[in-house]
């Protein structure tokens, strides 16, 4: 068809399916992870109907997330020199820190422990010193916990501080070999007053099933649109081309008078 900005009408179309694809693609990965929740929900909801295991039973091999959330019971002594302060932390809007030590077991191993979550007061710094841990042997039920990972200066402690508990880093610190994750007291005996325990997180979907359909909602708003565009300019231009067959009678009995 003459007149038709066919090399235009390509490049919207290229550029729409690119777009599509995207708009796909984000969809699809907001799916992916919906599904993954879904799953890490099921495991911890798995892990606290399970009854408490023993330390051996878990901490024998690399913790991952299907590791998570699980409770053992562990005892051993607290290494109070070599505490560490984890900054930035929150629970449920509350901004503060946590505690981490070293526990010492009877068979000579190393476990990192969280001895829990103490919001920060209003005004108030970040703590230089953490408060000393129950004296003597201790004994624990917690939470296993996995690797925090980030950056180096995130998981490396400097001036008795850390952002992100990390075994293997804060083992280098140490210069000892530490069993890899760590443990989030739940209970302890004798008691270790003044925290909260790091509990579970809430059992929730989020909003990735609400963006999934969002961004499949795109996708058909770009298909529809190029649909429009595309009819719109034919119905312009055979309204243009009806125009200028009209016009051509007047021209021509212009000229014969």
């Amino acid at each position: 068809m003459k007149g038709i900005p066919w090399t235009r009408w390509l490049l919207l179309t290229l550029f729409v399916v690119a777009l599509a694809i995207t708009f796909v693609n984000l969809g699809r990965w907001q799916l992916d992870r919906l599904e993954q929740r879904r799953d890490r929900n099921a495991v911890v909801v798995e892990h606290e109907n399970a009854p408490v295991a023993e330390f051996d039973a878990i901490y024998t091999r690399e913790i991952t997330e299907a590791d998570q959330w699980q409770r053992v019971r562990l005892s051993g002594t607290y290494d109070a020199a070599h505490q560490l302060v984890v900054r930035y932390r929150s629970i449920e809007g509350a901004t503060g820190w946590e505690i981490v030590a070293p526990l010492d077991l009877a068979d000579g191993r190393t476990v990192l422990v969280d001895r829990g979550f103490v919001e920060r007061p209003r005004d108030q710094d970040f703590p230089t010193v953490a408060p000393p841990p129950p004296a003597g042997e201790v004994t624990l039920v917690g939470y296993v916990r996995r690797n925090e990972q980030g950056r180096d200066s995130a998981v490396t402690p400097d001036s008795g501080a850390v952002m992100l508990i990390n075994s293997d880093a804060i083992g280098a610190w140490l210069g000892r070999d530490v069993v890899n994750g760590y443990v989030g007291v739940v209970e302890s005996e004798p008691a270790d007053p003044g925290f909260t325990v790091v509990e579970p997180p809430p059992l929730t979907e989020g909003s990735h099933l609400s963006y999934a359909l969002q961004w499949f909602a795109f996708t058909a708003i770009a298909g529809v649109g190029f649909v429009l565009l595309i009819r719109n300019d034919l119905r312009d231009r055979k309204k243009m081309a009806a125009r200028a067959a009209a016009s051509v009678p007047a021209s021509v009995s212009k000229e014969e008078d």
